[in-house]
């Protein structure tokens, strides 16, 4: 297993592309509506804030699973930003 500093790295990476992403798709769209857009930022927001503050959790029994678990939580949450990226 990777250590925690590259488990924060491919969090701010995948969600800030993912970000990345919508602003190009709203600078290429400026005549469309950009509530759907902004709402999938607000969603990568609070899921990059959600996953950094379980990473940082200390208190868990057996933390080499629960990082996984995050790992796995980032790949699954990020698919679904992708997919409505591409729905935009």
């Amino acid at each position: 297993m990777a250590n925690i500093r590259d488990l924060k790295k491919d969090i701010n990476f995948v969600l800030g592309d993912i970000i990345e992403a919508v602003y190009i798709w709203e600078y290429a769209n400026t005549d469309k509506d950009m509530k759907q857009s902004e709402a999938i930022i607000d969603e990568a927001i609070e899921t990059f804030d959600d996953l950094i503050a379980k990473v940082n959790d200390k208190s868990v029994e057996n933390r080499k699973t629960h990082l996984k678990s995050v790992r796995n939580e980032l790949e699954s949450k990020g698919r679904a930003l992708i997919d409505k990226v591409n729905k935009l």
